[in-house]
């Protein structure tokens, strides 16, 4: 008898859900409207970062901006470079003296080990005066990149705001649709409390 009833229950359930299928489709439907604004950003959010794509979206039309963006592009580029062929040279430099000392004090010969770590120390001294410059130059690089990235994402911020601000303009985030769906809810709440 139970199944019987548990079994009725359910098909109603599943005619109620049915008819109401097309009203929450509605809903939804309302929810969804005006969707469309100058920029695609529905598809900028799939594909990449939202505020990334607006800009690229931005700068199509404008090739002052397109031209500033490729210069900077290149610079940040030719920065990473210089960087890495001068920590190439100086890391390997460093490493040398570090395993050049490790095997001066694995010399059995007291004498002779005290002479090699002095050679290699006076070595390692001397090269870190010549690097000393270069590093000041590598910070100097590294804080001027960062200097450029922080001014390019400002310039980026401002021509990308009022994009936003239409595309939200567009989509008013209205309560219509979400205070009907928790009614339908509350009434789905409602019928499973009551089947106890």
């Amino acid at each position: 008898m139970k199944k019987i009833l548990f079994a009725s229950i359910l098909a109603l359930s599943l005619l109620s859900c049915k008819e109401n299928k097309s009203q929450d489709q509605n809903i939804v439907e309302k929810a969804a409207e005006n969707t469309e604004s100058s920029i695609p950003i529905k598809r900028l959010s799939k594909s990449q970062d939202i505020f990334e794509g607006i800009y690229s979206e931005k700068i199509k039309n404008d090739d002052s901006l397109k031209k500033m963006d490729e210069k900077i592009s290149l610079m940040q580029e030719d920065a990473h470079k210089m960087q890495n062929i001068y920590s190439s040279i100086i890391s390997n430099s460093e490493d040398y003296y570090l395993i050049a000392e490790s095997n001066a004090k694995s010399i059995n010969d007291s004498v002779l080990r005290k002479e090699m770590i002095n050679l290699v120390k006076e070595s390692s001294n001397k090269y870190n005066l010549k690097v000393q410059r270069i590093k000041e130059l590598k910070h100097t690089i590294n804080r001027n990149k960062q200097t450029i990235y922080s001014l390019y994402s400002a310039i980026k911020i401002r021509k990308t705001l009022p994009e936003i601000e239409k595309y939200q303009n567009a989509h008013p985030l209205k309560t219509d649709s979400l205070n009907q769906f928790i009614n339908k809810q509350n009434k789905l709440l409602e019928e499973l409390k009551n089947l106890k």
